[in-house]
């Protein structure tokens, strides 16, 4: 049994919520506020919450590396979430943090993506640009605090601090918030100039671990990627002759699924190694979040290996010609959502034109906070009936 850090974050002593008290039903008054329904910790409730959100349940018809694929096997963003997720309950069960902090934030870390993965984003950006613009991330916290909102008494999901805060900075401390995160901060501050939790840092390694490698496996299966490209990659080659030597008669469709599972074990491993000694002497979640620096994540050899396998997913798969053509496609689905909606409000659902602002910015943001919410075949489908089709090339595998 893994003992706890003392710089773990704890369940029972969390940063609060926004809403304190919703649970609470008027028929309930009598009832203390800090009354727990149930055996589940407010970090597993949070993590609940997310799963069973309709933006989470989206996530399996939105972009990963391939727009809407045909073929069933791809990665989706839905499917991503969860090999990240499983990513960092590993890390976080080995390194004596909380797990369901730390799943949960995996679990949320994409919901503000819009469809089309960064080619959507880039074109909401574009068209958001005199509105303050877009970030996807901003977004996330948006949809959480504040779009997705299945309870009576409160906007959003009403997640713990400790959560939110995670979400915001995962990537670290952020000294100029867009104005998405600057008024959600402002509503409920975040600590923003601060490092996160270490389940937040165990989280954002844990993306970095889980699409460095199956984008590989995904690329390999839509043919945008040989094996004698990777080999271009001294680390990818040694790993790979060590995975011949270990199997020599297998198949090498077989052969390149262990490379890949190779790769993450060593991933995994290096965050572990680096992160016990970076946090050596931490004495509380306080103590983490003063540190003057990222303490989970790889080690300098392991993190100048990482960047080199970025540069060549970029140059070889992300940058491909046939990406590139399919991203443009796409950018020009959202633009054009975006303008059909903006001249004629009436074309969205009731539900959204019905509450649409009349004055600008806020006009603006909710249009992209529509689109933002859509899955590829939704935005595809809407399109069509604004327009009668959609440009060809969207889909490429």
């Amino acid at each position: 049994m893994t003992i706890r850090a003392a710089f773990a974050a704890d369940p029972f002593a969390h940063g609060g919520r926004e809403f304190e008290g919703a649970l609470r039903s008027p028929a309930s008054a009598g009832s203390q506020i800090g009354e727990r329904r149930g055996p589940r910790s407010d970090f597993q409730r949070d993590r609940d919450r997310i799963i069973h959100s309709m933006s989470f349940r989206r996530l399996k018809s939105k972009t990963q590396v391939f727009i809407a694929p045909d073929g069933d096997h791809y990665r989706t963003r839905l499917t991503h979430t969860i090999e990240v997720a499983q990513i960092g309950r590993v890390l976080a069960r080995a390194l004596g943090v909380d797990e369901d902090l730390t799943e949960a934030l995996c679990l949320a870390h994409d919901l503000g993506h819009p469809p089309f993965g960064h080619a959507g984003e880039d074109a909401l950006s574009e068209a958001m640009a005199d509105f303050g613009g877009f970030c996807h991330n901003a977004q996330t916290l948006r949809t959480v605090m504040r779009l997705e909102s299945p309870y009576p008494m409160h906007e959003g999901l009403n997640l713990t601090w400790d959560l939110l805060e995670g979400l915001a900075k995962h990537n670290g401390p952020i000294t100029q918030p867009n104005w998405a995160l600057a008024e959600l901060d402002a509503a409920f501050p975040l600590d923003l100039a601060t490092w996160p939790s270490i389940e937040a840092q165990i989280a954002a390694v844990a993306d970095d671990i889980a699409y460095d490698n199956h984008d590989i496996d995904d690329g390999l299966r839509a043919g945008f990627l040989t094996l004698d490209e990777l080999m271009e990659l001294d680390f990818l080659a040694n790993q790979w002759r060590s995975v011949e030597k270990r199997f020599p008669n297998a198949p090498q469709d077989r052969l390149l699924r262990e490379l890949v599972r190779d790769q993450i074990g060593l991933m995994v491993n290096d965050v572990l190694e680096h992160t016990r000694g970076s946090t050596a002497g931490f004495e509380s979640v306080a103590h983490i979040r003063s540190a003057d620096r990222q303490l989970a994540g790889f080690s300098p050899e392991m993190a100048e290996q990482e960047r080199k396998l970025k540069a060549f997913m970029y140059q070889k798969l992300y940058y491909h010609p046939e990406q590139v053509s399919a991203a443009g496609h796409a950018r020009e689905v959202v633009a054009k959502l975006f303008a059909a909606y903006s001249q004629d409000p009436s074309t969205m659902p009731r539900e959204w034109h019905d509450r649409l602002p009349e004055a600008e910015p806020r006009r603006s943001r909710m249009v992209a906070d529509f689109i933002a919410g859509m899955s590829d075949r939704f935005a595809m489908q809407a399109c069509a009936e604004l327009y009668g089709d959609v440009p060809e090339g969207l889909i490429n595998v």
